[in-house]
């Protein structure tokens, strides 16, 4: 679990705020889904290793009766079950954030946490979800991130029909989950290690190729749909022509937006989590590709149905924030003055006597909307002074002149 001093917390709860502003200034409205929910509908659609992840949580008087319960580890799962209960208290499309932490039991390894803070937007659809939506939750993940982060960002978008139609149409559709797995970890491995997974899957020599060939295009949507369509009229197939026709729509959207070259296609992005169907999304810093993906989403069509049989389509992208956070603060890549936690002022009184005044002065700067700390500690000036550093951007001495006069002096430590 991550804890952190004073100063470092209040540049994550800036970081924070302004990731939610930017949701908030795009229309996505708050809610929260509570931190334990039924087992069973957590694991509803989760799939990989989550299972084998997710925190129990007993009840030291538990009943036959009590539900099995557990930690939420992420805020997708329980947004279906949310939307489902007050489906007829929404307007839709649903435009919702979550902004709370989530739980797993992940090995423990640097920069990864067991409790971490996740950043979500989603557009939930009544009936049909325009694929607009996928470009716009894109758009309004990659404007919360410049906020903050400084090196650029690249945005990978691809969509998993692509890849769907193109196991179909190699005759390998009973295959498609360990090609999928494959690819998912492709970036994580030496080429040769990719090559030697798929044919212990059975994949001939053609079918090893034409995926290597598959999976090496990426860039613009001028650079990517012509060797994309070869592969359709090659192929065939109505899912990879849908994919391929949702790829370009949602990136020539996007594109029209003036991020070209910041966001890009890229078919080795396949996205681990079963509930994907469509559009899926990550976000790198090109500049410490180490540093794996900082961001990432995709479209569920079907992710509602353990609940309900109304078509409840979405789309939705997520920041780890706990994670980047230590990341960023690791390689130094945040600004520190801009999103630090200094306080404006810090009073500092020589003698126990000028504490009333020390404190009418604070009140007033406080009432300018100003954060102000009084050191009321029996300290000499000098430790005094040197505290006030340590905590503000400036310090206020209050001595038996400034006490009489009224008037005092602002030191600014910087």
């Amino acid at each position: 679990m991550q804890e952190l001093l004073p100063n470092k917390q209040a540049i994550f709860n800036n970081l924070l705020i302004q990731i939610a502003n930017v949701y908030h200034a795009h229309g996505f409205l708050s809610i929260e889904t509570p931190l334990i929910d039924r087992t069973e509908i957590l694991l509803a659609k989760a799939g990989g290793d989550t299972e084998k992840q997710i925190y129990r949580v007993i009840k030291t008087n538990e009943t036959a009766d009590d539900a099995d319960q557990a930690l939420r580890f992420d805020h997708t799962v329980p947004l279906a079950r949310y939307v489902v209960e007050h489906e007829n208290d929404l307007k839709f499309p649903f435009k919702v954030t979550q902004i709370g932490r989530n739980f797993r039991g992940e090995r423990a390894q640097k920069g990864r946490f067991r409790e971490f803070y996740q950043c979500d937007i989603d557009v939930i659809g009544r009936g049909k979800l325009p694929l607009s939506y996928d470009a716009d939750v894109v758009m309004t993940a990659y404007e919360a991130l410049k906020t903050f982060v400084k090196p650029e960002i690249l945005v990978r978008i691809s969509n998993r029909k692509i890849l769907g139609g193109l196991l179909v149409g190699l005759g390998l559709a009973d295959k498609s989950d360990e090609v999928f797995g494959i690819i998912d970890h492709a970036e994580k491995v030496p080429i040769e290690k990719t090559l030697e997974a798929y044919a212990e899957e059975g994949l001939d020599d053609s079918q090893i190729e034409t995926l290597k060939e598959f999976t090496e295009i990426h860039g613009s949507l001028d650079e990517v749909l012509p060797k994309l369509e070869i592969i359709r009229d090659k192929v065939g197939g109505e899912l990879l022509a849908e994919g391929i026709s949702e790829l370009k729509a949602i990136l020539g959207l996007i594109e029209a937006q003036g991020l070209n070259g910041k966001v890009i296609a890229d078919m080795m992005i396949v996205r681990g989590l079963d509930y994907y169907t469509g559009s899926v999304f990550e976000t790198v810093i090109p500049e410490h590709k180490e540093i794996g993906s900082i961001c990432s989403g995709g479209r569920y069509d079907n992710l509602a149905s353990y609940y309900t049989e109304q078509q409840l389509p979405g789309v939705g992208i997520s920041i780890g924030l706990t994670r980047l956070f230590y990341i960023l603060n690791e390689y130094g890549l945040i600004d520190e003055e801009k999103f630090g936690g200094l306080l404006d002022y810090c009073v500092c009184p020589i003698t126990d006597a000028e504490i009333p005044f020390a404190t009418e002065v604070a009140q007033k700067l406080r009432a300018e909307g100003n954060r102000v700390d009084v050191i009321y500690a029996g300290k000499n000036i000098g430790d005094k002074l040197k505290y006030a550093a340590s905590v503000a951007k400036a310090g206020i001495v209050i001595g038996e002149n400034e006490a009489a006069t009224g008037k005092y002096v602002v030191k600014e430590f910087k």
